[in-house]
This record gives structure tokens, C-alpha cells and sequence, in this order.
């Protein structure tokens, strides 16, 4: 069994934090929540046709206002709160702990 980094809050609780390694852009709907809350700024709104492996097989996105969609930025300044995962209404976040070095 590996140790992950973990941390200690003001109060002495010790946590283990698990960083932000992937974003579903299939699922993004380039709210913007993520990108509010982090205070490391990984994140940045890109046009959705940016995205390599978006398709929008059923024209769900033809008339729609938000062209917009989330990605990683900067994932390695990802100091794993985990607030973008708590704020995202479609779960489009994957986080992983890190291994202690």
C-alpha cells in the first residue's frame, strides 16, 4: 500500500487531497462554475469546436447560446480541493490522489 501526500487544516485534520486529472468535455456545459471557484486557475473556456473528439451527432448544439466548453489549463497547479467537482452539475471532473514521494 503507497502514502499519498496529504495535508493538515488549520484545526490539526489531516486530508489527503486528490488532484484533478481529466475533464469530460463531452459532458461540459461551459457554465463556468469550475472556473469561478478554482483559486489556482486550471481551468480556461474554449469554443467547443476546439474539442478533437467532440461530435454532436444529434445537432443537440446547433441553435444553442453556449459555444463554449471547460478545459485543463494548467492541471499541474491543481492543489486538490476538489471544489470544481462540488460545484459541477454534470460530474465532469476525475480526481486522483498523488503518491508520496
Amino acid at each position: 500500500m503507497s502514502e499519498f501526500v496529504t495535508g493538515t487544516t488549520f484545526g490539526g485534520t489531516v486530508w489527503t487531497p486528490s488532484y484533478v486529472t481529466d475533464l469530460n468535455q463531452r459532458n461540459c456545459i461551459g457554465c463556468g462554475r469550475c472556473f469561478k471557484v478554482c483559486p489556482r486557475d486550471v481551468f480556461d473556456l474554449i469554443e467547443r469546436e476546439e474539442v478533437e473528439d467532440f461530435d454532436d451527432d444529434y445537432g443537440d448544439f446547433e441553435d444553442d447560446d453556449n459555444t463554449m466548453v471547460m478545459s485543463l489549463k494548467n492541471a499541474a497547479d491543481c492543489i486538490g480541493c476538489e471544489a470544481c467537482s462540488k460545484v459541477c452539475p454534470k460530474e465532469c471532473f476525475t480526481h486522483e490522489h498523488k503518491a508520496a514521494a
